[in-house]
């Protein structure tokens, strides 16, 4: 099924989280998304697991992800 309109086609949840850790560093992601995987030793692995299955906090991440490459 093609999603032409979806900026988020064939972008993984990796490379969103890469490119957020990349654009401001685990300090800054967790103050703009305060969630324990950010502030608390975070690291892709351990954040990976947590927003594949916590859906509010993924689409926090993917909201904060459109409104970065946005501005770019």
């Amino acid at each position: 099924m093609s999603q032409p309109q979806n900026p988020l086609h064939g972008i993984t949840l990796e490379m969103i989280l890469t490119h957020l850790v990349e654009q401001y560093g685990w300090e800054e992601l967790g103050v703009r998304i305060p969630i324990k995987c950010f502030t608390d030793n975070p690291s892709i692995k351990s954040s990976l697991k947590f927003l594949r299955t916590t859906p509010w906090a993924r689409k926090k991440v993917e909201d904060l992800y459109l409104r970065t490459i946005k501005k770019a």
